[in-house]
């Protein structure tokens, strides 16, 4: 399912040296401790969401469908964070996780 957005291939082609580490630091940090893929998608998922980063949430969304997240559990995620970033802020969270979900 994983789909790279132009931007990411556009700094991929201008940066590869600094891309690649980007893509090994991930890595490392992923497979550094005991989550599992889903759920260690699922936390970045949380922390794009807090950050306001449509794009990462964009991203986020596609990894964690690729990691085997169901749509329920990626909503569920988000909805967790209300009582912590608010309700404006989940909401364009969900917004933006629906936009991967709808494709």
């Amino acid at each position: 399912m994983e789909s790279t957005p132009k931007f990411y291939q556009k700094m991929q082609k201008e940066y590869p040296k600094i891309m690649e580490a980007v893509s090994q630091l991930g890595k490392e940090t992923r497979e550094a401790g005991p989550l599992q893929e889903k759920q260690a998608q699922l936390v970045q998922l949380a922390a794009a969401a807090a950050l306001k980063s449509e794009g990462s949430v964009h991203s986020h969304t596609r990894r964690a469908l690729d990691a085997g997240a169901s749509p329920a559990e990626i909503r569920h995620a988000l909805v967790l964070l209300m009582s912590t970033i608010g309700y404006p802020n989940v909401a364009a969270a969900v917004s933006w996780a629906e936009d991967v979900l709808e494709e």
